[in-house]
Order: C-alpha cells, then sequence, then structure tokens
C-alpha cells in the first residue's frame, strides 16, 4: 500500500465550510443562498470522487494538518473504509440541497438561512470524519456534526422542538464527553498514539494491555458514539423527529446517524482490532447487544401510526446491523455491515424524502390517515415501497445484498442465534413497512374524507426521492461499486 501525500482532503472541506460563510452572507438573497449552498456540494463530492481511482488502486491519501502531541494530530486519511461514507454522504447532499428547496419554499418556512448554513455545517463535519486519521479528529468531527444540527433539530421554536433538541444535544453530548472523550485519553496513555492503521487486524493496542481496561474502552465507545442508535442510549433519536423532514433525512440517512456508525465501526476495526476483539470475545457481547437493538426498535415501530417515528425506530432498528456485521468479525460480516453505511444510507432518505413529499402535498403524518393517497401520488409512493423493500431485505433493491452477507457471516460464526434475530428481524421489518404502500395503494381514504386536489409534490423534491429510489436498485442489481472499496478495506 503506498501513501499518497494530497492536500485534495482538506480542499473538499473548506468548501464546505466556506459555504457555510457563504450561505449565512446570502440572507436576503435566497437564490443566491441555494446556489451556493449546491455549488459547494457539487465541488466537494467531485473532489471527493476524484480520489476513487487512487483508492481503488490500493492506496491512501494523507495530509496532516498539525501535530499536538507525538503520536495526536489533527490528520486527514482517505482510504478504502472512508471513501464509502464519504462519497455517499457528499453525493446525497447534491441531492439534499434541492428537496431541501422544495420542502422549506413549499411550506413557507422560516429562518431559511440558518436552515441551510447549519445543513452545510453538518455535512462539513460528516465528510471530515469520514476522511479522519486518527481517533482524535474522528472525536473532533464527531463534535462538530452535534454542534451542527442543533439549530436543525430545534428549527421550529416551538415547545416541542426545544424539548427535543434539549434532549438530542444533551444524549448527545453527555455520551461523547463523558464515555468516548476518556476512552480516547486512555488509549492515548496505553497505545502512545491515535493513529488508525492500514488494516483491520492490528489495531493500536499493544500485546500486554489490561485486558479489563482494554474491555472498558472498549464499551465506553460502543456506548459512548450515541448517535449510532444503540439502545439504551437511543431515545434521542425519535424525539428528534420534530424537526422539517429534510434534516431528519439528514439525520436518519447522511450525516449524523451515518457518523455514529461509522465512528463506531471504524475505531472497533482500527483501534481495537479484529485480532484482539476475537482474544478478548468483545466482538460478540457487542453483536448480541446489536440483536437486542434491531428486535426492540423494530417491535417498537410496528406499534407507531406516526410515519416519521415509525420511521425514526426503524433507523434504529436499522443502524444496528452495521454495528452486529462488524462485531461478529467474520470477512462475509464485515463487509455485509460495512456495505450497509451506503446501502441504508439510499433507501433511508428516499422513505423520509417521501414523508416529507406527503406532508408538503397533504399535511398528513398518520399513517393511518394515507389509505388511497397512493393513487393521487404514485411517484413518491412508489419510491416509498421501493425503499421499503431495500430495508426488507428483499432483491433486487440494496438492502438484499446486506442482508445476504450478514446472514452468510453468521453462519460463518456458527451463530444461530443471530441468524434467528436476522430471520425475525425481517419478519419485523415486512410487518412495520408492507401496510404502508398496501394502504396507500389499495385502502381506502378515511370515513368522510375526500382527496380533491392533491397532487405530486413539487418536483423539487419528487425527482430527488425518485433518483434515490432508483439507485437503490440499481445497488441491489449491480453492488460492485461499493464492494470494490469494501473489498478493499476488509482485506487491506
Amino acid at each position: 500500500m503506498q501513501t499518497i501525500v494530497s492536500i485534495k482532503p482538506v480542499v473538499a472541506l473548506l468548501f464546505s465550510l466556506a459555504s457555510v460563510i457563504l450561505i449565512a452572507l446570502s440572507a436576503n438573497r435566497p437564490n443566491q443562498r441555494e446556489g451556493f449552498h449546491l455549488t459547494a456540494a457539487v465541488i466537494k463530492f467531485l473532489i471527493v470522487a476524484s480520489m476513487i481511482p487512487a483508492i481503488l488502486a490500493g492506496n491512501r491519501i494523507e495530509c496532516t494538518l498539525f501535530t499536538i502531541l507525538p503520536g495526536l494530530s489533527v490528520k486527514f486519511v482517505v482510504d478504502a473504509f472512508g471513501m464509502v461514507f464519504a462519497l455517499v454522504a457528499s453525493f446525497l447532499w447534491i441531492l439534499a440541497v434541492f428537496y431541501s428547496a422544495g420542502y422549506m419554499r413549499g411550506l413557507n418556512e422560516h429562518a431559511q438561512t440558518r436552515y441551510n448554513a447549519s445543513y452545510a455545517l453538518a455535512l462539513f463535519g460528516a465528510v471530515g470524519g469520514a476522511m479522519a486519521g486518527n481517533f482524535f479528529t474522528l472525536y473532533l468531527f464527531y463534535e462538530i456534526v452535534s454542534i451542527g444540527t442543533y439549530p436543525l433539530v430545534a428549527h421550529h421554536q416551538d415547545t416541542e422542538s426545544y424539548e427535543g433538541a434539549k434532549k438530542y444535544i444533551t444524549y448527545l453530548t453527555a455520551t461523547a464527553k463523558g464515555l468516548v472523550l476518556p476512552a480516547m485519553v486512555l488509549t492515548y496513555v496505553v497505545c502512545g498514539t491515535l493513529e488508525f492503521p492500514d488494516n483491520i487486524r492490528t489495531g493500536i493496542f499493544p500485546a500486554d494491555a489490561d485486558s479489563t481496561l482494554v474491555s472498558i474502552m472498549f464499551f465506553c465507545c460502543l456506548f459512548g458514539f450515541a448517535k449510532n442508535g444503540m439502545m439504551p442510549f437511543h431515545n434521542w433519536l425519535p424525539s428528534a423527529m420534530c424537526a422539517p423532514t429534510p434534516v431528519s433525512a439528514l439525520l436518519h440517512a447522511v450525516a449524523v446517524v451515518k457518523i455514529g456508525v461509522f465512528s463506531t465501526t471504524r475505531v472497533m476495526l482500527y483501534v481495537f482490532g479484529v485480532d484482539l476483539m476475537t482474544n478478548l470475545n468483545l466482538g460478540i457481547y457487542a453483536a448480541y447487544i446489536a440483536s437486542f437493538t434491531i428486535i426492540m426498535a423494530s417491535v417498537i415501530a410496528l406499534s407507531k401510526d406516526n410515519l416519521k417515528a415509525r420511521l425514526a425506530y426503524s433507523t434504529i432498528s436499522q443502524l444496528s446491523y452495521i454495528i452486529l456485521g462488524v462485531a461478529l468479525l467474520t470477512p462475509s460480516s464485515i463487509e455485509g455491515g460495512i456495505v450497509h453505511i451506503a446501502n441504508h444510507a439510499f433507501s433511508k432518505i428516499t422513505l423520509f424524502f417521501c414523508a416529507g413529499a406527503i406532508y408538503v402535498a397533504t399535511h398528513k403524518k398518520q399513517i393511518s390517515q394515507m389509505g388511497g393517497l397512493g393513487r393521487a401520488m404514485p411517484f413518491t409512493f412508489g419510491a416509498f415501497a421501493i425503499a421499503s423493500l431495500s430495508m426488507i431485505g428483499a432483491p433486487p433493491v440494496a438492502g438484499f445484498v446486506t442482508k445476504w452477507y450478514l446472514l452468510m457471516g453468521s453462519m460463518e460464526a456458527h451463530q444461530t442465534i443471530i441468524l434467528l434475530v436476522l430471520l425475525g428481524s425481517t419478519m419485523l421489518n415486512v410487518g412495520y413497512f408492507a401496510p404502508v404502500a398496501i394502504k396507500a395503494f389499495f385502502g381506502k381514504p378515511p370515513e368522510g374524507v375526500v382527496y380533491s386536489g392533491i397532487k405530486e409534490a413539487p418536483l423539487a423534491m419528487v425527482i430527488p426521492l425518485s433518483v434515490t429510489a432508483l439507485i437503490s436498485i440499481i445497488m441491489g442489481i449491480y453492488p460492485d461499486f461499493f464492494m470494490k472499496f469494501v473489498l478493499k478495506a476488509v482485506m487491506g
């Protein structure tokens, strides 16, 4: 593996940061404001995409900004694992800009400049985390995402949003500072470095590290990166549903939860390493915790009539597939876990885009009130059905690839209980996703309700959700693009 020194990662991040400033300065010029936002998103994606050939050739791209202490620096590294997250976040940001414009203007929302600036800051943090070269840099950008998204959760500035935002920031900062920060400091004391190695097996801990201390640090990271939605530190996520739907899409598909599971799995694989987790049985304990989260969140989702609330608990469940795959520590399971970062992102953002389009067109939030709406909004509910199939794990949509690798991995690990969890959760997925599309296309409107004049949401919303649904199908039929990066990350 060759290391290439390049400032490309920093340049990509600077465009994001510059867009935050330019958006803030364009408060009275909405077209210019969103033009800056879109331009930065496109340039950032193009810079990230320009690094694909080097990564597929087996190289790493590095750039160190400055060193604080030996083994402690602000450093960026683009490798195969980080490229999966960076590509997904930067590409979906482009679609999210279009969608947000249609949603915010369609509802004539207030504070659109603050909204756009915070949105850009959150994506700056997410892609910075994807390209973090060590534990310290990853932690910094993880916290930037928390700061950037707080105003988005509190956007409506009413009692519900302030309470939701308070819970959101309390959960995420308390766990990050109370669990991850001490674990990071102890890791530096024990190891003398926080730099990520170039493979997933070795980790950075010395052979004579105290096993009890290492285990404590492992679980501090597993629960401390609470953006991963792991129970019992999951309750911030449904509470944050008070935010506008494009924010929910950002929270659940692109930035917040993804940097949560990315940070968790990055630390698991590149700080602790497969060999150490295997020797201390840390992986299987994490797998059982993830399995509990998968089943319990799915059961709760069945009880929710509010569409966004059902999607929120679905997210909690789906995120744990990623952690479960990595925790099983077999090649197939790790591959399934990593590729689900991409598969879940495209499918879940489609679901939230659809929820927002339904609200803009009908002002309806309850699933029980959506009978027959599919006939008035076929593109929106058709995209919802496709994304639902992906979440269920049905071919030929992207989620099938995830479930296939996870099932293979559970058999490789000889974990019958995990195999049953995956099969059971699939049935639960059917239970809470299928009724939405069935009711919309084949159900009747609620008694006494007549749909008149209802049509699809603005094209600025329908086009992005159609594109992400289509890409979910393409990723299911042709998964090779992201799997090339996944295999590079797993095999080294």
